[in-house]
């Protein structure tokens, strides 16, 4: 072989030396890109309904994208259901949600601890059981049919759950003393009212659309819970994301609670818009009469309410849905208590 000059191999040896400081530098990152700067587009998931107000809101009135800023682009998905989102962040094609309690545990015990965190809540209640005039006891809904909206979702954990402790047993099947039928929510108010189903345990609109349709709310969901208040959306972050750009997921933290004092604070703007958005994405506005009915029901709350969604897996695992999950290390509130903290707002209590 040819031997090189001196000179030449003190080049070479010089290359090597940058490009190995250069790998190092790029492995010191982390292949989910932690540490990079430069334009980053954060893709945001949410269902078109009342319960997740927060980032309807948000989206609607330009909230997020104003506390985002200019380097982070905005790309907004919805859903009608909770495992659909989940399977999004899995794949990688969301990099955050608002999502339901069921969804989040399933979502953290299916990745084993390692896919997702909860950064913040939403909102809370908004949800009842609604029947038939004649049902004014719970022993009456023996024999009955009471829809839920997904076998083993939260509100057909709760309404079994519900019956179980009063005596009433169910089966996935949809036997037992009570025949629980799943069912989409917009089917509900049909069966409902051609009376093929005596009742459904579901969130709002559907409450308010049951009772106008000639229902009674029988229980009240707040009712069963300590202050009445319990988690019905929050908002969760791919651990990747979250690793990879921490500073985007405080902003949107921000945003979260940003939206959170405007659907407070300006409750009229806030229907406004929920009915305008949910118009742009269905093609028709809902009837703002309709929100206003339902808007008590519901608590906006930046708290997670975390002992509600340990509850509710208990509840989960009575009745036979689920086995057992370690939530350990599911709520990361630090940028929440931060953006608290800055606005001199109450801290969140660590989980």
């Amino acid at each position: 072989m040819r031997r090189l000059p001196l000179r030449r191999l003190v080049t070479l040896a010089t290359l090597a030396t940058v490009g190995a400081a250069t790998l190092g530098t790029t492995a010191a990152c982390g292949d989910d890109g932690a540490g990079a700067s430069g334009p980053v587009t954060l893709r945001l998931g949410y269902f078109p309904n009342i319960t997740h107000a927060p980032a309807v809101v948000g989206v609607e009135k330009g909230i997020f994208k104003e506390k985002l800023g200019g380097d982070v682009t905005l790309e907004t998905k919805t859903f009608n259901a909770g495992p659909a989102a989940i399977e999004a962040v899995f794949s990688g094609a969301l990099d955050a949600t608002y999502i339901g309690p069921n969804p989040t545990v399933n979502a953290f015990s299916k990745s084993k601890g390692e896919a997702v965190r909860v950064v913040s809540g939403a909102a809370s209640g908004g949800v009842a059981l609604v029947v038939k005039p004649a049902i004014t006891t719970v022993e009456q809904l023996r024999g009955k049919k009471i829809a839920t909206p997904q076998l083993g979702n939260t509100q057909d954990v709760a309404l079994r759950y519900w019956l179980k402790e009063n005596g009433l047993a169910t089966t996935k099947e949809g036997g037992g003393d009570v025949k629980v039928v799943p069912q989409e929510n917009a089917q509900t108010v049909e069966t409902f009212g051609s009376g093929a189903i005596d009742g459904a345990w579901v969130p709002e609109p559907f409450v308010s659309r049951l009772v106008n349709a000639g229902g009674k709310v029988l229980v009240d969901e707040r009712d069963l819970w300590p202050d009445k208040k319990f988690v019905i959306t929050n908002l969760l972050v791919s651990t990747k994301f979250r690793k990879a750009h921490p500073d985007v997921v405080k902003k949107l933290v921000e945003g979260q609670v940003a939206a959170n004092e405007f659907v407070n604070t300006r409750p009229d703007e806030a229907q406004q818009a929920v009915s305008a958005h949910i118009g742009k994405i269905t093609g028709k506005p809902l009837d703002l009469k309709l929100i206003q009915q339902a808007w008590p029901t519901l608590e906006f709350t930046n708290d997670p309410i975390s002992s509600s969604l340990k509850t509710g897996l208990d509840h989960a695992v009575a009745v036979g849905l689920t086995q057992p999950v370690d939530l350990t290390g599911l709520y990361d509130l630090t940028f929440l208590n931060e953006v608290l903290k800055a606005q001199g707002k109450p801290e969140v209590t660590k989980p």
